[in-house]
This record gives structure tokens, C-alpha cells and sequence, in this order.
């Protein structure tokens, strides 16, 4: 046997629809609150934007610092270059030979005995007449050459008549020739000779005997 259902379609699921509404409700008042969630964020980082301070860079003072840095660095490595080419050490040691008296004292000796020279630059002038101390230098000055001339022979260092220009190259000997005046760069130099010079080219001093006390330039006279 068949049973037959009959339904009825005009009836209404009120329970249902009041879920749904129910449901509905609820998703609304929730899209509502994260929408106004939402809001209210945009409106706070907008604003901390606008509050935030404004940050510059510096890349350009921290490339200054380093171009100083760099700059000092270099200038203390060129003293410090120049620190040691300065206290290099000399290739060649100075040697300094001790000058013996005795030679001194025989041209003192010399001097005294053929000029009377000692006397002369020892005596006091100042109460003689300059015709008295030109007739004394004279006979100093005749002793004197005399003395020089047996003892020593006299060359000029520089043959050139004094007034010439003279032009010294590179090299020249710093002992012969002595500059004056604006000494400026390096050679060669030019300048106008105002003396010519001396140099000694051959000694002829007396040998002293043992026990010769050649600090006695002159021995004192006692007349009998």
C-alpha cells in the first residue's frame, strides 16, 4: 500500500527566517565595527604622520668628516715623510782634527822678531799723533811682509782682476770662494768679485829644537 504525504506550501518557516534575520543582524553590527575599527586607524597613523619629526639625512656632513679625516690623515703621513728625510743621518761623519799651538806661535814669534808686531797692537796709540803711528805702521808693515814672504808662499785664490763678474757652476768649493750679499736657489750664481783672495801654497817654518818653549813669543831684555 502507498501512503500518500500531502504538504502544504502556503505554510511559512517563521523559525527559519528569524535566524536568518538574527544572523544577518549580527554580520552587519560586525562589518559596521570593523569598519569603524578601520577608520579610526587610518585617522591615528595620519595623524602620528603629521606629529612625527622630520628626519634629514646627513650623508653629506658624514662625507665632510670622512674628507677631513682622510685630509688630516695624509698631511701627518707627509710630516712624518718629512721628519725623516730631515733627521736622516749624514752620509759621511764630520771629522774635526785638533790644530797643534806650536805652528801658531812660531808665526807669533815671527812676527814679533822681524816687526815688532806684538808691541805694536799691545801699545797704547791714543796719545801718539797719526803722523807717529803712520811712521811706526810702517816699519810693522815692512817687517811683517818680511816675515810672510820668507816663510810662506802667497797665492790669490782667483786670478780674475776684482770687479769682474764671476759665474760659479754647480760643485764649486764652498772653502775657496765665499758668497755674500742675496744668496738665493742654488747654483750656478753670478756676482761680481770684490777680493780675490789668499791662499798659501808652500810653508817654510824653522824646526824647533827639543825643549823649545814656543810659547815664549818674545824672551824679556835685561841690558848689562
Amino acid at each position: 500500500m502507498q501512503t500518500m504525504y500531502n504538504i502544504d506550501l502556503s505554510l511559512k518557516t517563521t523559525t527559519f527566517d528569524l535566524w536568518h534575520i538574527c544572523l544577518a543582524g549580527t554580520v552587519a553590527v560586525l562589518a559596521l565595527s570593523l569598519i569603524i575599527v578601520l577608520i579610526l586607524w587610518v585617522i591615528s597613523l595620519t595623524i602620528s604622520k603629521k606629529q612625527a619629526p622630520i628626519k634629514l639625512p646627513e650623508p653629506k656632513i658624514i662625507e665632510v668628516e670622512k674628507v677631513v679625516e682622510v685630509e688630516k690623515i695624509v698631511e701627518v703621513e707627509k710630516i712624518i715623510e718629512v721628519e725623516k728625510i730631515i733627521q736622516a743621518p749624514a752620509s759621511e761623519p764630520v771629522i774635526l782634527k785638533e790644530a797643534t799651538p806650536d805652528a801658531a806661535l812660531q808665526l807669533l814669534g815671527l812676527l814679533q822678531k822681524e816687526a815688532r808686531f806684538i808691541d805694536f797692537i799691545k801699545e797704547e796709540i791714543v796719545a801718539y799723533s797719526d803722523a807717529e803711528i803712520g811712521i811706526a805702521a810702517r816699519v810693522v808693515h815692512e817687517g811683517c811682509n818680511k816675515a810672510i814672504n820668507e816663510h810662506f808662499n802667497l797665492e790669490n785664490v782667483r786670478s780674475e782682476p776684482e770687479g769682474n763678474k764671476i759665474t760659479l757652476q754647480k760643485g764649486f768649493d764652498a772653502s775657496k770662494v765665499r758668497l755674500t750679499g742675496n744668496i738665493v736657489g742654488n747654483a750656478p750664481f753670478t756676482g761680481e768679485l770684490v777680493h780675490k783672495g789668499w791662499q798659501v801654497t808652500e810653508i817654510r817654518l824653522p824646526k824647533l829644537t827639543a825643549g823649545h818653549n814656543a810659547k815664549i813669543i818674545a824672551a824679556a831684555e835685561i841690558e848689562l
